[in-house]
């Protein structure tokens, strides 16, 4: 078993299911959508975005392309997420809650194409 591949797989199914948690639920209830919740998922996704750095291949490119993204949405949703609960006058209100989920469902859907991409790697690994 190699560990490389296997703390690489972690932190891309973690970086997911994160997000996973963070996105669901109504979309304008801030109450469902927690903070901590948003900020472990930019950390684990910029841990994933480090591990991908080293891997020469087309498919660890496209690998490295959606971390970036995921990471890229994440962070513009903590900044959407801060300017309204600390800066804006009203608040976190339901419209602001809905772009800051929108986003990281943008990050959802870069990370669910990062996990088909590892299951088809592994995949196509094993046929060799």
């Amino acid at each position: 078993m190699n560990l490389e591949k296997v703390v690489f797989g972690f932190f891309v199914l973690l970086a997911a299911t994160l997000n996973f948690g963070f996105f669901i639920g109504d979309i304008s209830n801030p109450a469902l959508h927690n903070v901590y919740e948003l900020f472990a998922a930019i950390v684990v996704s910029l841990i994933a975005t480090v591990l991908k750095f080293g891997d020469r291949t087309q498919i660890g490119a496209v690998h490295l392309a959606t971390s970036l993204v995921a990471d890229l949405q994440l962070v513009a949703a903590a900044i959407a997420w801060t300017y309204s609960a600390h800066i804006a006058d009203n608040a976190l209100t339901p419209s602001a809650t809905a772009a800051v989920v929108s986003l990281s469902g943008g990050a959802l859907f870069a990370n669910v194409v990062s996990v088909v991409l590892l299951v088809v790697e592994t995949v196509s690994y094993h046929r060799r």
